[in-house]
Order: C-alpha cells, then sequence, then structure tokens
C-alpha cells in the first residue's frame, strides 16, 4: 500500500500496475497455447516456476534479463546483455516464440525503433510464421509504433521483406519491389526503393502535419499506383496517372488496419494530391492555383511537407530543387484570403435569393472568388448577377 493502489491491467495475463507509477509488474507465469490467434492461450500465474522458466517464456534475450531487486544481482539466461549491448534481437525458445505471431512485427519495430538488428535465426523462424489470425487492432498497434516513433520507419517494412513477412498485410507495398523508375529522375532505383526513402525522410516532418499518423501512411501509399501503371514508351519510364490510379490500392492497404474515416480520408486526400505542389511550384503557376491546391487539402501543410519527403526521397541526375519556400509563402496567401470576409449562403439570402436547387451553385462561385482574392462585397456583386442570369425572366 505504501508504494500505491494496484491496478489490474491485463489480469489474465499477469500482468499489474502501480497507481501513480509508470511501472507494469508481470508476474512470473506459464503459458498454453491453444490456438492460432494472439490471445488464445492459457496463462496460469506461478509465483514459483523460477527464473529460468519464467525468462524463457520471454520473446527475445533482452527482454528475458533480469535483475535480482535485493542483491543487485543481474540474471541473464540467454545471453541478453552481450545482445544489448551489440544491438541485436535474438528470440529465447523457437517453440514458445512461434506460439505468438505479433512477435513478428514486434521485432520488426522494435528493429525500427531502437536501431537494432534481427539474429538471422530470428528471421528464418519468423519466415515461417502466419501472421493471418492476427487482429488489425494488433498489427495497427505496431506498425503504428514503427512510423510514430523510429527515426528510420523504414527499417521496420525491410525487416519484415527479410523474413518474407509482407505479404499478409502489406501486399500492395510488397508489390512495388522490383517496379522500375525512369533512372534520370530516381536513380535510387525501383518504387520500393524510393517509398523507403521518402518514408524515411517524412518522418523529419510528421510532427508537422496535422495528423502525423494519417501523414506517414501517406508517405507509404503515394506511389502505389506505379504498380499498374508503369509503361516504357520511346525507351523512357513512365508512370502517367499513378496518383489517382493508385487510390483503390491506398484505400484497401489502409481499410485492412483501420476503419477510422477521418484517418482513410487523410490518406487518401494527400496520396492523391501528392503531385500537385512541386508540379505547380515547378510550372509557376497562379496563386489562384495554388489556393485551389490548397483549398482541396485536408492538410495543407502536411501536403507540402510530403512533397518535399517526395523530393528528398529520390536521387535525380537534375539534382535536388526545393520548393518549400515557395510553397509556404503561398500557403501564407492561402490563409490571408481565407481570414477575410467572405459571402456566406445568410448573405445571398438577405440579398433576396431563396435557397433552392441552384443555390450551392452560386455558394461555390461565391467560394471561388474568394480564392482569387476577390472581396466580399465585389463577390458578393458578382454571384447576385450570375442568379439574376440563370433566373427566369
Amino acid at each position: 500500500d505504501a508504494l500505491g493502489e494496484r491496478i489490474s491491467i491485463g489480469e489474465s495475463f499477469g500482468i499489474y500496475a502501480l497507481k501513480g507509477c509508470d511501472l507494469d509488474i508481470a508476474m512470473p507465469r506459464s503459458e498454453k497455447n491453444r490456438g492460432a490467434g494472439h490471445r488464445d492461450f492459457d496463462v496460469c500465474v506461478d509465483p514459483f516456476v523460477g527464473t529460468l522458466k519464467a525468462a524463457e517464456r520471454r520473446d527475445f534475450t533482452i527482454n528475458a534479463l533480469m535483475q535480482d531487486v535485493l542483491t543487485g544481482k543481474l540474471i541473464d539466461h540467454f545471453g541478453g546483455a552481450e545482445d544489448l549491448k551489440n544491438g541485436i534481437l535474438r528470440h529465447v525458445n523457437d517453440s514458445s516464440f512461434a506460439e505468438d505471431p505479433l512477435r513478428v512485427l514486434r521485432a520488426a519495430q522494435f528493429a525500427a525503433r531502437f536501431d537494432f538488428t534481427v539474429a538471422e535465426e530470428t528471421i528464418k523462424l519468423c519466415a515461417g510464421m502466419d501472421l493471418s489470425a492476427l487482429p488489425r487492432e494488433r498489427v495497427m498497434g505496431e506498425i503504428k509504433k514503427a512510423l510514430l516513433q523510429a527515426e528510420k520507419p523504414s527499417v521496420f517494412f525491410e525487416t519484415l521483406r527479410k523474413m518474407d513477412r509482407l505479404g499478409t498485410w502489406f501486399p500492395e507495398l510488397e508489390a512495388t519491389i522490383g517496379i522500375k523508375q525512369d533512372p534520370a529522375h530516381h536513380a535510387e532505383g525501383d518504387v520500393w526503393t524510393h517509398t523507403m526513402m521518402v518514408l524515411d525522410a517524412a518522418a523529419g516532418f510528421r510532427e508537422r502535419s496535422a495528423d502525423p499518423l494519417g501523414f506517414m501512411f501517406s508517405a507509404l501509399t503515394h506511389d502505389l499506383g506505379k504498380t499498374v501503371c508503369t509503361q516504357t514508351i520511346n525507351g523512357k519510364i513512365h508512370s502517367y496517372g499513378h496518383e489517382k490510379l493508385g487510390l483503390p490500392f491506398a484505400e484497401t492497404f489502409i481499410k485492412r488496419l483501420t476503419s477510422e474515416k477521418e484517418l482513410i480520408k487523410y490518406v487518401l486526400n494527400l496520396t492523391e494530391m501528392h503531385m500537385k505542389p512541386n508540379m505547380l511550384a515547378a510550372a509557376g503557376s497562379s496563386v489562384k492555383a495554388t489556393n485551389r491546391m490548397f483549398d482541396c487539402s485536408v492538410d495543407p501543410e502536411g501536403l507540402i511537407m510530403l512533397s518535399v519527403a517526395d523530393s528528398l526521397g529520390m536521387i535525380s541526375s537534375y539534382g535536388y530543387v526545393s520548393y518549400e519556400d515557395l510553397l509556404f509563402e503561398r500557403l501564407a496567401i492561402y490563409r490571408d484570403y481565407m481570414s477575410r470576409p467572405y459571402v456566406k449562403g445568410s448573405d445571398l439570402i438577405e440579398a433576396g435569393l431563396r435557397p433552392d436547387e441552384r443555390f450551392s451553385e452560386y455558394l461555390g462561385y461565391a467560394h471561388k472568388l474568394r480564392l482569387a482574392g476577390v472581396g466580399k462585397d465585389s463577390a458578393l456583386r458578382q454571384t447576385l448577377a450570375l442568379a439574376r442570369k440563370n433566373s427566369p425572366s
């Protein structure tokens, strides 16, 4: 009681916490697998199981390390201290490790978050483990840690690739392996390599986005369309329209992992629009054009940063060109325009218009004038003129 109230956070697994303390306590236990699922275990808490058997149930040698709280002695039955020193993730026991397929994903996210290497024998064991029975919430939990906490999230996917475990949960991503790109613009290699480079570049910008998880998923899905539209024309490799053709693949990909509508909307929006910022900037497009682009984006700043990450994720013979400053200058203009008074539905009604079937058309026209920088008074006059023109005489 002096240490704090006990809280059961995983009582069926013998896991507890102390109120007010950032501490989880896992009791010594024995487990027996009775199915293919992550929770298909019979667990028996046994304080007399002994350190060896308790450690033998852990996933990796670094997690099997113990310390006697009374003497301070380190208890290391499986060489975890040496593996920790060398940055190696090595499984403890073949049979117990293989009982929980979530450990395949845990190995990959630990490798990404802590810059560890997975031991070859562990990779070989993971290669034979079936991930299909895992609940998507658990899969999402592991990928979320990798995408939001790792400096190089690509390690998560590269590790799964080494294990040949991409196919069950990430088949659309796996399909990018070997898809060629124009070497003049993408000397880094295939679409997979480019995507991994973009993902790592995006990790440096994720906190600047409105939705860091959605932003990172967008980096993953932005070029999935290249798997179906890449072709060689007159000796050059092209992927025309991949940003739109990739939407069904991006949607299938993200919906396999979540039903969260706002997250799905975010990913699809940035995936579809990821080419626009650099294209408009390179073409010297008008303020009106960039205003329309930002107006269509769920996260204008995130869209800019995705375009920057996309550029950083390629090795071009033409060199790296950054449009970041220009795009943020244009974003500031857009935000200024959006802060000004504008024509609302109530303004049209007050001017005598009825909210009929063409009302939304007039509001849309007024919004286009707003994006063009037209003041409210002038925009109202022009909108009313359009309404009078369309009204029956």
